[in-house]
């Protein structure tokens, strides 16, 4: 599982490089493009970053003028975090290439294959999580 986990990566980053994110970066951007915004608690569990890392994503995303972060009206022990017009422009510029490209390497799968490939890997999650 990790060898091809780690190949995918290295081929994520190596897209991402011109966009000048990082592949954290991009995940936050690619959530929470088309949306209202998460709170950080939702956002976290979306993008699979750990709250703590999350924050600094966040803090770099905002420096970059790409997202907000807001006292959330409903509980405002958090924060909403959601993307700025340039935030959004990115996301409509990048997002669709980007999944151009990763679809590309898969061009020699064929779609039963993939489907099969998608049942075998949650069925193992939810084992996993069976066992813990």
């Amino acid at each position: 599982l990790v060898e091809p986990y780690q190949a995918f990566v290295e081929v994520d980053t190596a897209l991402l490089r011109p966009t000048g994110l990082t592949q954290g970066q991009f995940d936050v951007i690619a959530t929470l493009g088309n949306t209202e915004g998460f709170a950080m608690r939702e956002l976290s569990a979306k993008t699979l970053i750990a709250k703590g890392t999350l924050t600094g994503v966040v803090d770099r995303l905002e420096k970059k003028g790409l997202v907000t972060r807001a006292t959330n009206p409903e509980d405002r022990r958090s924060f909403l975090v959601a993307l700025t017009a340039e935030g959004e422009e990115l996301f409509q510029r990048v997002f669709p290439e980007h999944l151009e490209r990763l679809g590309a390497l898969f061009v020699g799968v064929d779609d039963a294959r993939l489907d099969a490939l998608r049942e075998d890997l949650v069925a193992l999650r939810e084992e996993m999580i069976r066992e813990a």
